[in-house]
């Protein structure tokens, strides 16, 4: 029989395990992406205001459901070796009075499995590592020409690779392929598929050449900024601070350095006209320790500021022809549950179980949708109403909101984790080795229930 060929468009997280998950598959695998070297950092829901290198840093929330993922693909131990677990966490006032707490403990308990925080960097190198040879090529701008059609004699999908002087380079770790190579410089390329996925990001091509009437993604009301910064001398608790009009996270790393973010509602667009750091000093210095600290150590052309969209609408489908539609390409949501990253593994997964190599397609991609669109999008919706809770801004709310937030979390302990009942207890089909069975780190914590 045939193999067949799937193009991913886009070598983020959700596009490189789609791909991985396709190769497991048996089906041949090509990932196109844009960039000359990995795939750009901005996280679920955030656009970009200024580019940065990728290595400038970003954290990824890894929680229950994505590990188990992973685990699907036999890649469940290498992301835990190279992660953290998220210890205690609190949530906090700028003044640094404590309104909740959970832990690890907590999350086995409730989610059954322990929320992970890796490097995004990091978590793309070794997904990109683990392809075949030749598989991955950047310096690959691609234009879906037409989604085909699936089923008996149907025609194929057609890409096109955009000309460029260099198909392929390698930097940050993830190798460069010699795919290309014999395409003259200047001369656009065209390939076909048996399938095409598009996973090319919030402002996906591929979303608006298969569905072009449907709208863009909305800004949610606020910005938000990044950066990590090195191990500081004095070791800290990850905690999520809330005060008015926005909020700062901190999150300890594997290797001790810290990922930093803060929130603010503001008008989208916007930029210091210094520089961020000396904006998130303006708006965040006068909070509790450690942020000022972590603020100080930041190198300013290391921050990143992004405005935050969420999807406007749910999409008519995730497929049409013979396109699969994942992650951030159409269901951007805000990252307040940290599902960003998360509900993109988890699509690329359910994709290549359905997808098998002798499947119907049509009817794989339709029960892809089936499956897919309803859960994201409660997804969405979530995470949004909990966005839209950081914006507050007037003294009353805000001691309102503090209020019921202490009070809940004395009668429910686990109040952070309730928001990821029904999200982070998810399973792919199939077994997974989460609650450690395969005598690895995992061994160690808490199994998971059954």
């Amino acid at each position: 029989m045939r193999q067949r060929t799937a193009i991913v468009i886009g070598g983020g997280i959700g596009g490189l395990t789609a791909a991985l998950a396709l190769d497991r598959r048996g089906w041949s695998v090509t990932v196109l992406e844009r960039t000359a070297g990995p795939a750009p950092v901005p996280a679920s829901g955030l656009r970009a205001q200024t580019a940065r290198p990728a290595r400038s840093g970003a954290g990824i929330g890894l929680a229950p459901n994505a590990q188990r993922a992973l685990d699907a693909l036999g890649l469940g131990d290498a992301v835990r070796a190279m992660a953290a677990w998220q210890g205690a966490g609190e949530l906090r006032l700028p003044g640094g009075r404590r309104l909740a707490r959970t832990d690890n403990a907590a999350a086995v308990r409730r989610l059954g499995g322990p929320v992970m925080v890796a490097h995004r960097a990091e978590l793309l190198a070794l997904l990109a590592g683990r392809l075949p040879d030749g598989a991955l090529r950047t310096g690959a701008a691609a234009e879906l020409v037409d989604p085909g059609e699936p089923g008996p004699g149907g025609r194929p999908a057609r890409v096109r690779i955009a000309a460029a002087t260099d198909r392929a380079t390698a930097t940050d770790g993830v190798p460069a392929t010699e795919e290309g190579a014999g395409v003259p410089a200047g001369a656009d390329e065209e390939l076909t598929a048996d399938l095409v996925v598009g996973a090319d990001g919030i402002h996906s091509a591929v979303r608006r050449a298969v569905f072009p009437g449907h709208p863009e993604p909305r800004y949610a009301g606020f910005t938000a900024w990044r950066f990590v910064v090195p191990a500081p001398d004095r070791p800290c608790t990850a905690h999520e601070t809330w005060g008015p009009g926005g909020l700062w996270g901190t999150v300890p790393l594997p290797d001790g350095r810290i990922y930093a973010y803060a929130t603010a509602a503001v008008p989208p667009g916007g930029r210091a006209a210094d520089d961020e750091r000396a904006e998130l000093l303006r708006r965040f210095g006068t909070w509790h320790r450690p942020v000022p600290d972590l603020i100080a150590a930041a190198d300013p052309a290391a921050v990143l500021r992004n405005d935050v969209r969420t999807a406007a609408a749910p999409p008519p489908a995730f497929h049409r022809g013979r396109v699969a539609l994942l992650g951030d390409a159409v269901h951007p949501m805000t990252p307040n549950l940290g599902q960003g990253g998360c509900q993109a593994i988890e699509d690329a997964v359910v994709l290549a179980q359905l997808a098998a190599p002798d499947a119907d397609l049509a009817a794989a991609l339709a029960e892809f949708t089936r499956q897919r669109l309803p859960r994201t999008m409660d997804v969405v919706r979530r995470a949004e109403r909990i966005g839209r809770l950081t914006t507050w801004r007037s003294r009353l709310a805000c001691a309102l909101r503090a209020v019921l937030m202490a009070a809940t979390a004395r009668l429910t302990p686990d109040l952070a984790l309730r928001a990821l009942d029904g999200i982070a207890d998810w399973r792919p089909e199939g077994p997974t080795y989460a609650a450690g069975t395969r005598g690895t780190r995992t061994a160690a914590q808490p199994k998971e229930h059954e």
